[in-house]
């Protein structure tokens, strides 16, 4: 197209563009438009963000001091159902709607009583838009409101009210109840995970003391195709915690060594701000510092969590110079020396908070780094004087750890020496792809030199990179870092990937400026040592490399489990019942069943068809849900203490098709 008839286009599109080109979406029409926008996503993660934005309604009402009791139900159609004992949404009528303050709150974006500090001093939910958005990305919704001796009702269907608000019966009690069956036309996962929602619900029980909270789930699972009304729910929960953080702290920490025989608790509020927190010190050598804003996990940090930092390194290098323990060491002292083996929680209640970073998830107000100081150096300061044998025991860890800081800092200098840009830096078994593109860049971390032989044969080598893994690399839960860092195995996942460790603004954070790959892959056998494999993995990427899962670049490939064979024709099974299904489909003659336990029984083209083709292949991403819960199972999996890992693995065997 020429530059004139270019212009003359633009002209006539501009022409074209007026009043009647703006489109302004009704009520909760946004919602359903753009869902991401409000709840994150619209798969596992967005839907499980429906139930917690109801819960918080209920948690607000229990921080306001009118809740104390809230019931979380999974119903036989995969619908949920909570309950609070509060005082009830209201539904008088709203002077400025005119219509029913229940009607308003279920359908107008932004509106409830959190937005009114006469009500709720603070609240809980990421971005504000609460109930009215999960009403909006349901099929179906009904509200039953407890109150003034009436029972009050109201039904939806994805965000419109079907009826005006009507009594429907009377009552002696009060609260809430909603029910909301998620959108089947929105969501592309819509089956709700127990155990995801169960460990949510613990956390807000330790959040916020006092409060009693049940979880249940009613689905049938023998056929969750055909729902039935059970005497009993097939699964069933309680949480109450009577001292919060310090229960929380207990949890976390129950697979790994104290040093101290109680936690650190911290509480009390400094400038207008409600502050919680405990601590404990474990034998471990690493840091699990979580911390909360208003019950939200901002993974990210933020202010409190620099506060705590500050306030903490600061009184215990005070107490160690003033008692002369740090003199007769002869050792530097750093921050992270102070962390090492710490667990801690820290929660604030924040009026307004403001939440930045990639994920809205790190907490921007300034006044809450200084509140936190005070509090921390305050309380810890009287701590230490009072308690000096566990004083001793905090600096002499702290002694130990700066020891082993310079020790991995050598080790890991000697990493980053090591990870020249080049093939010739490269680790020698490493089969590189050939793009320089990282985004379209992939590598499989392969178990075992066959299943690599495999796998470098049957992989795209324009963007796929194979690096066999020689044996079980180390379990990182149980060493000091410059143990990790001399690793010959983890020396070469360093290099492979191009990552080194070091920020400005932390020191032991990774750094993924020069990542090669966006896709890390961790492929094993679908047995019981390649399980072994994938969790040792997972740990190291956990505790050393978290950025990378929290960016969302890990995987675990998936092979088949079977090749169901009759004749010419052969097809492949992930699963016990894909297998069974198979089999019912060809009848039982001449049919052969091949059970593959290695990668290497797999011949090349196979493996590339099954589990590494993109067309076809069966990712699993790794994510992080729920930082504490992930940071209790893998102290628990790679620790000493054998019966509570045996008892996880049976119970979770068939969901991971793990041989036992």
């Amino acid at each position: 197209m020429s530059e004139t008839n270019l212009t003359s286009a633009n002209a006539a599109n501009q022409n074209d563009y007026s009043a009647n080109n703006i489109t302004v979406l009704e009520g909760l029409e946004a919602v359903r438009v753009r869902p991401a926008m409000y709840i994150g996503d619209v798969n596992f993660r967005g839907l499980h963000h429906l139930v917690y934005e109801v819960v918080d309604n209920s948690i607000d009402e229990a921080l306001a001091g009118y809740c104390n009791k809230i019931y979380v139900s999974i119903n036989p159609d995969n619908s949920i159902t909570v309950e609070d004992n509060g005082r009830g949404i209201p539904v008088d009528m709203h002077e400025k709607e005119h219509r029913s303050a229940l009607e308003v709150v279920m359908t107008v974006l932004h509106a409830g009583g959190k937005f009114d500090k006469g009500s709720y001093k603070v609240s809980g939910g990421l971005h504000g838009v609460g109930v009215s958005c999960v009403n909006a990305l349901s099929e179906k919704m009904i509200v039953n409101v407890f109150r003034d001796g009436k029972i009050y009702q109201q039904e939806y269907s994805k965000g419109k009210p079907l009826y005006a608000v009507k009594v429907v019966g009377e009552t002696d009690k009060r609260g809430t109840k909603i029910t909301f069956h998620p959108d089947a036309s929105i969501f592309t996962v819509t089956e709700y995970d127990y155990n995801t929602l169960l460990d949510r619900m613990r956390e807000l029980a330790y959040l916020n003391k006092g409060i009693d909270i049940t979880i249940e789930d009613w689905r049938n699972p023998e056929n969750p195709d055909i729902p039935e009304n059970p005497e009993k729910p097939v699964r069933s929960d309680h949480f109450f915690s009577e001292n919060g953080l310090r229960d929380f702290i207990a949890y976390l920490d129950e697979n790994r060594e104290q040093l101290m025989p109680e936690a650190i608790y911290i509480e009390g509020e400094r400038n207008g701000i409600p502050i919680e927190i405990a601590m404990q010190y474990n034998s471990t050598y690493t840091e699990n510092v979580h911390s909360y804003v208003n019950n939200i996990n901002t993974h990210e940090g933020g202010t409190h969590l620099a506060g705590f930092r500050s306030g903490l390194t600061r009184t215990l290098k005070n107490y160690a110079d003033k008692s002369g323990l740090l003199a007769k060491a002869k050792v530097d002292i750093a921050g992270d020396d102070f962390r090492e083996g710490l667990t801690a929680i820290i929660s604030v209640k924040v009026a307004e908070p403001q939440f930045e970073g990639q994920t809205k998830t790190k907490l921007g107000n300034t006044e809450v780094r200084g509140a936190v100081d005070a509090a921390v150096s305050e309380m810890l300061e009287n701590y230490l004087e009072e308690h000096p044998n566990e004083a001793r025991t905090i600096v002499d860890k702290v002694i130990l750890a700066a020891r082993a800081r310079q020790a991995a800092r050598k080790a890991r200098e000697m990493v980053q020496r090591s990870n020249v840009f080049s093939s010739a830096g490269m680790p020698g078994k490493l089969a590189d792809c050939q793009s320089n593109d990282p985004a379209e860049c992939e590598i499989f971390f392969v178990g075992g030199d066959s299943a690599g032989g495999s796998a470098k044969q049957g992989r795209d080598r324009k963007f796929q990179a194979i690096l066999p893994l020689k044996g079980k690399i180390l379990n990182v839960e149980k060493v000091m870092r410059h143990r990790v860092f001399e690793s010959d195995s983890i020396k070469d996942i360093y290099t492979a990937l191009g990552v080194t460790i070091g920020t400005p603004e932390d020191s032991q954070a990774l750094n993924l400026s020069k990542l090669r790959y966006h896709k890390v892959i961790i492929m094993t056998d679908a047995d019981v040592d390649g399980a072994h494999i994938d969790t040792l993995m997972l740990t190291f990427f956990f505790r050393y490399m978290p950025e990378l899962i929290e960016n969302g670049y890990v995987y675990l490939a998936t092979p088949p489990l079977y090749a169901v064979k009759k004749g010419n024709k052969q097809v492949y099974c992930w699963t016990d019942e894909d297998r069974d299904r198979a089999l019912a489909e060809f009848g039982d003659k001449g049919i052969h069943v091949q059970r593959y336990k290695g990668l290497g029984e797999m011949n090349p083209d196979q493996l590339r068809d099954t589990t590494m083709d993109p067309e076809n292949r069966q990712l699993r991403q790794v994510t992080i849900e729920n930082a504490a819960s992930a940071d209790r199972i893998f102290s628990m999996l790679m620790g000493d203490d054998v019966p509570p890992r045996r008892e996880f693995i049976e119970r979770n065997a068939t969901y991971a098709n793990i041989d036992l």
